[in-house]
């Protein structure tokens, strides 16, 4: 969710009153869009911010958490406007990855490195597809797939 958001933007959000925001002066009415992938990569933040470490987050960055509350990583937004959905998507991708880690093996069907680089638009997504080779690790009988 930090190395790679679903989108590089946060939804609009519009000042209620004049105020100062990092040295720049924000008239009210103004609308404003926060660059999530700008956050999410900011080596002043972030160690290496194009590596992927989840260790990250067991030691250094422990205490960050993806409720908004923490303006380092805000996949999911902050503040009053922050995704209805939370709750349901961080719980929906617990269940739905355990299920694909327990019922399948993936691996690489080539010895190539992986390819993430991205491509730009209003959504983040692979600029190259992503091979993958899913080997089911029961037999078909247990899925209810005659052999």
């Amino acid at each position: 969710m930090r190395l790679y958001p679903a989108g590089p933007l946060s939804v609009p959000h519009e000042s209620i009153e004049d105020c100062n925001v990092g040295g720049y002066n924000v008239p009210k009415g103004t609308r404003l869009l926060v660059n999530m992938w700008k956050i999410h990569h900011d080596p002043q933040i972030w160690s290496d911010p194009s590596e992927f470490r989840p260790e990250r987050f067991l030691t250094t960055k422990k205490e960050i958490d993806v409720k908004g509350r923490h303006f380092e990583l805000i996949p999911f937004g902050s503040g009053r406007r922050i995704c209805v959905g939370i709750s349901f998507a961080l719980d929906a991708m617990q269940l739905i990855l355990a299920s694909i880690i327990q019922g399948f093996e993936l691996q690489n069907p080539s010895n190539n490195q992986i390819d993430m680089t991205e491509s730009t638009g209003l959504a983040n997504h692979k600029a190259g597809p992503l091979e993958l080779l899913v080997v089911p690790r029961l037999m078909p009988h247990v899925y209810g797939v005659l052999a």
